[in-house]
């Protein structure tokens, strides 16, 4: 991508490896950290991530288990993590992998949010810088730094560029042309909707319980655990599978392609992440809605967005080529 290059959406239409191309072979070499990393703490994610580990950590106390709590812990891991991560954020918003109406797309982007993981621009500009100079010193979050780095230690550590307005012009023009991204964006609107979706999972589960047991305190016990389950278990969960993509899949696996990165797949990490972990399928073809590309490589969201096409809720759906064994790596 040139220095000057900004993402617009028909640019978004054109080859994979002109929008998003991964740059030289980085090799397995240790990198360096990106620029603009300054190794001082991010106060704010440190302690994000601190407070909502411990607030999951509760999970293990008896007073704060209920099965309805790890019921919506398990449906909010796939409605809200995978459809609005997997789904939303990244085949939908970061390559445009279809288009739906506007209405559907900030819905599922509003359940992007729930999983605390950065407002939709911020997300979408990291991924596809990431693809721009995947695995080298530039990528946001390499594992070839250390694993660490790539899962979880590029977000603790300040970086400059990240905060920059060069790196939201170059990488998510595009989506904050529209209201209801850039207000998401300010004033960190996205961290506020996740404050209020908690409150309703804690609102709700207060007069359930309340009407259930004929009494505060049980319903106060039934809040606490829809809270501590369905959000905080679940926030924890989707993270770690989410960074699991970014880490475990660029160090070990097979390789599909001979990407010019380090992509890997992994059958385990795709079961997690309903696709996701078919990486170096992804990454020989970004826009691709489907991760999977032999028979076996099940991707649980392709079929969800087979289902919305049908529906008419999914149009220009970029589809996978028929897999050539010809074209398969080491």
């Amino acid at each position: 991508m040139a220095a000057n290059t900004t993402l617009e959406r028909s640019e978004v239409d054109e080859p994979d490896a002109e929008l998003l191309g991964a740059g030289e072979v980085a090799g397995l070499r240790p990198l360096a950290r990106p620029p603009g990393v300054t190794g001082k703490i991010f106060w704010p994610y440190a302690i994000a991530f601190l407070f909502v580990h411990g607030m999951a950590l509760l999970a293990f106390m008896p007073r704060f288990f209920s099965w309805s709590g790890v019921t919506l812990a398990v449906l909010g891991y796939y409605w809200i993590g995978a459809i609005g991560i997997n789904l939303g954020y990244h085949r939908m918003l970061t390559h445009r992998g279809f288009i739906t109406p506007k209405w559907l797309e900030h819905t599922i982007a509003i359940l992007g949010v729930c999983n605390l993981q950065d407002g939709p621009a911020r997300w979408v500009a990291i991924h596809r810088m990431h693809h721009q100079f995947s695995d080298e010193q530039r990528d946001p979050h390499s594992p070839l730094v250390d694993f660490l780095w790539g899962h979880l230690n590029w977000l603790v550590y300040q970086n400059s560029y990240l905060a920059s307005a060069d790196f939201y012009d170059r990488y998510a023009r595009d989506l904050l042309k529209d209201r209801f991204y850039m207000k998401l964006e300010k004033n960190l609107m996205w961290f506020w909707v996740y404050v209020i979706h908690g409150a309703l999972f804690y609102g709700v589960g207060l007069a359930v319980g309340w009407a259930y047991t004929g009494g505060f305190s049980g319903g106060v016990q039934l809040g606490m655990s829809w809270l501590v389950w369905g959000v905080f278990v679940r926030t924890v969960a989707v993270w770690h599978v989410t960074w699991a993509v970014n880490s475990v899949t660029h160090l070990w696996g097979y390789r599909n392609y001979e990407t010019k990165d380090q992509s890997k797949n992994s059958w385990w990490v795709a079961l997690l992440t309903s696709g996701e972990g078919w990486h170096n399928n992804h990454h020989a073809t970004p826009r691709c809605v489907s991760h999977g590309h032999r028979w076996w490589e099940i991707d649980a969201t392709y079929w969800v967005v087979l289902v919305m096409e049908r529906l008419g809720l999914a149009k220009e759906v970029v589809h996978p080529k028929r897999y050539d064994p010809s074209q398969a790596g080491r």
